[in-house]
């Protein structure tokens, strides 16, 4: 199964776009993420948005392949261009690691919570 892809649709003269990328999530311990953004083709995404975690990559890309069957119905066909919106999903893998981690560290420092 693919670890990315790329939709497109059109519709009354717009193209529109669903970029999905299949990622680790960092900590080695074997989660992974789904990031997905969305947009008008030729512009910046206007939602991003990411499903998980997922434990293993196969779930994820099950996910994935689930999400893709769903949107073919809707009448988005697959894109063979490479993925233009890399960096914004980038960008959110980091936030979600970034926010993982405090969650950790926050209860480290707080055996309370």
């Amino acid at each position: 199964m693919p670890r990315s892809l790329c939709l497109t649709r059109q519709c009354l003269g717009l193209t529109t776009r669903i970029e999905c990328e299949v990622r680790p999530l960092a900590g080695e311990r074997g989660l992974w993420t789904l990031l997905c953004a969305a947009g008008m083709t030729a512009a910046q995404p206007s939602a991003i948005k990411a499903q998980g975690p997922f434990h293993g990559p196969l779930v994820a890309e099950e996910v994935l392949d689930s999400i893709a069957r769903c949107l073919a119905v809707q009448g988005y066909e697959p894109c063979s261009e490479p993925l233009i919106w890399r960096l914004h999903l980038q960008a959110e893998l980091r936030r979600q690691n970034g926010e993982r981690s405090q969650g950790i560290d926050s209860r480290m420092f707080r055996p309370e919570n």
